[in-house]
């Protein structure tokens, strides 16, 4: 595709007017502010006028199939919300259940600018199905809760991790890749973490954890594991010596971020869902100063509602200003810096995720005609303040449509709609 007279965040994320962009393949090929030479060898011309090119987002932490769960376990405290409401549910989750509401996370996804996530959950064949299917990127790990005491291999994920890792890891032109997990320190035992870190560690491959979410948790390791808070915990026993993605990191003092930062952690901050599950919300003003790799996951639909992440990236614009009374801290450059490169990078995709000539052409096109983005004082501003993601008017993935004006390629959304409908009433039903 060739974007005609459009404008631009660059790779720096400055707003540059009136640009040509074009796309040859699944990378972007040629940057510049008059057209390119021999423009017909790129096809298809989009008019840029009051359009504005952006890279797209990435989703670094989420659990694409509870999109069946949106709106059931609401207005509870996690463990209460995960123990009475979430398990029961998701043990009646079947793996066709998982390729469904998987299709439609993708969807939603792709409507609002997104174009990878990091998915922590089960069924991981069928997901990667969908996330095929939708044209879109996505690294998928097998949720591990390790409440016995036993070595990993004696866990039945252990093998099926080596399949997926066999069969699935570079599916689809790279887009689909695995990762390791563990739940979180509480649901898990020593050895295997241990184990799993170890395995990570000798397949270059990456991992994917709960870290500190809630002020409970943090109690309780602290009481299980002589003092150490879950970030100490896992740093002791190596867990962060491999490329990992610590979700949520709410509840963290001085120390881990310290550890955070030296371990060259991702921080997948979910303001929205940390917010609605009443659990607090990470200091991420302090983690940016300290220089620690901050990227924004919406996470599951059952505490947060929608795959919108623009909405997560205006919450994260505003709570830290009204907490820290500093109208001044987190600027709208970090919190796109943060749904963009940063999110590539915590799933190992290093030329993804800007605006950049040889990057992947991962690109979101917003239409700013609309009378709140008007005047453009303040582009970026504008895009976290203003803009919303229903203003997203196309979605590219590697170079490929996955989302443009109402239509999905390659997508049934209105079946996958009923079918999320139909069986999320089915197992609401067998609850009851």
């Amino acid at each position: 595709m060739l974007f005609k007279e459009i404008a631009l965040l660059d790779e720096d994320l400055e707003y540059q007017p009136k640009m040509w962009v074009a796309t040859k393949g699944d990378a972007i090929a040629y940057i510049g502010d008059v057209a390119p030479d021999d423009p017909e060898q790129y096809g298809r011309v989009y008019d840029g006028h009051d359009k504005l090119l952006m890279p797209a987002l990435y989703n670094a932490h989420a659990h694409a199939p509870m999109t069946l769960l949106r709106g059931y376990a609401e207005n509870l405290p996690l463990q209460q919300w995960l123990e009475e409401k979430c398990w029961p549910f998701e043990a009646k989750m079947t793996p066709e259940d998982n390729y469904w509401a998987t299709l439609l996370a993708c969807a939603e996804m792709a409507r609002y600018g997104v174009v990878g996530f990091s998915d922590m959950y089960y069924a991981t064949p069928e997901r990667a199905q969908a996330v095929t299917q939708a044209g879109l990127k996505a690294n998928l790990c097998e949720g591990l809760l390790a409440f016995e005491p036993k070595p990993y291999a004696e866990f039945p994920i252990a093998a099926l991790n080596e399949e997926y890792v066999r069969t699935l890891h570079g599916s689809a032109n790279g887009r689909i890749r695995i990762d390791y997990n563990i739940h979180a320190e509480y649901t898990s035992n020593q050895r295997v973490c241990e184990e799993v870190a170890q395995i990570v560690a000798e397949t270059g491959l990456r991992l994917h954890v709960h870290v500190s979410e809630t002020e409970k948790e943090v109690s309780e390791c602290r009481e299980r594991h002589g003092g150490l808070s879950p970030v100490e915990y896992f740093a002791q026993i190596g867990v962060f010596d491999v490329p990992c993605t610590a979700a949520h990191c709410v509840w963290v003092d001085e120390a881990d971020m310290a550890i955070l930062k030296d371990k060259g952690v991702f921080v997948a901050n979910n303001p929205v869902s940390n917010m609605k599950l009443g659990s607090g919300f990470a200091p991420i003003p302090e983690m940016l100063a300290r220089g620690i790799n901050v990227c924004v996951g919406s996470d599951g639909m059952a505490s947060n509602n929608n795959h919108n992440l623009f909405s997560d990236l205006y919450v994260m614009g505003l709570i830290y200003k009204g907490h820290d009374l500093d109208p001044a801290v987190v600027h709208p450059k970090q919190i796109l810096t943060a749904a963009t490169r940063t999110g590539a990078l915590s799933q190992g995709r290093e030329d993804c995720g800007c605006v950049k000539v040889g990057f992947k052409a991962d690109l979101t096109i917003l239409d700013i005609s609309g009378p709140q983005w008007c005047p453009m004082t303040s582009p970026l501003y504008n895009v976290v303040f203003a803009g919303d993601g229903s203003d997203v008017v196309l979605t590219l993935c590697d170079g490929e449509v996955v989302f443009e004006a109402g239509e999905w390629p390659g997508m049934d959304v209105e079946r996958a709609q009923a079918e999320v409908a139909a069986r999320a009433h089915r197992i609401i039903a067998s609850l009851a």
